[in-house]
């Protein structure tokens, strides 16, 4: 997020105010993926996003408060990329469908490290708030993957158990990679994490040979 000119630049205090707020989750975002909760503080977040102190308790009461923020909009655009990768593949098969969606799931992540990290890592040892807001994520994933899932083998649909697993599943392993801080890699996972996804549904046999198959 860029810095606003210096001195006079003629742009409306919305703007103004919205840029500030944005650049401040970004710097959170950042100083957090760099140091951790612990260490981060409103001083760091301030430096880091070119906004005062003084600027910064205009917008967030705290630095949770800011955390919050921070996490919600990491949330929102990783299930932003995921779902639109999704509707590329609307008309295609279930399959498919999952294929592109952890897809666009591991590049976003792969892409941003920081991003990655307060969604999968960082925002689990914040406290029970930021827990309900990740486990609201989880459930939004859950039915994206439900969305056109297979029948259960010998008819009737699968136990909603199974989709809450599958997407926990997913979250715990990336969580893993990324706190070993193999973000960057994290695509590399992807015939993994994709078996993984389809197995439960379509049996070992057939997920591997849609993996193989590309």
């Amino acid at each position: 997020m860029d810095r606003l000119p210096r001195g006079r630049h003629g742009l409306s205090p919305e703007f103004v105010a919205r840029n500030q707020r944005e650049r401040l989750i970004a710097g959170l975002t950042e100083v957090l993926y760099e140091v951790g909760y612990q260490k981060t503080t409103v001083s760091l977040i301030g430096q880091r996003a070119s906004v005062s102190k003084s600027d910064f308790y205009k917008h967030f009461g705290s630095k949770d408060e800011c955390f919050f923020a921070a996490y919600e909009a990491a949330i929102e655009r990783i299930r932003e990329q995921v779902q639109l990768a999704c509707r590329r593949e609307a008309k295609g098969s279930w399959p498919a469908r999952v294929r592109n969606g952890i897809a666009s799931l591991l590049s976003t992540l792969a892409a941003d490290p920081a991003i990655a990290s307060i969604s999968l890592v960082e925002g689990l040892r914040v406290g029970r708030g930021v827990y309900d807001c990740y486990q609201a994520a989880v459930d939004g994933f859950v039915a994206s993957l439900r969305d056109g899932a297979p029948d259960a083998p010998g008819g009737g649909g699968m136990p909603a158990a199974t989709d809450e697993a599958v997407i926990g599943g997913i979250a715990s392993l990336l969580g893993r990679r990324v706190l070993a801080g193999e973000a960057e890699r994290i695509e590399q996972l992807l015939p993994e994490v994709l078996e993984f996804a389809l197995t439960p549904y379509l049996g070992t046999i057939e997920a591997r040979r849609i993996i193989s198959a590309g």
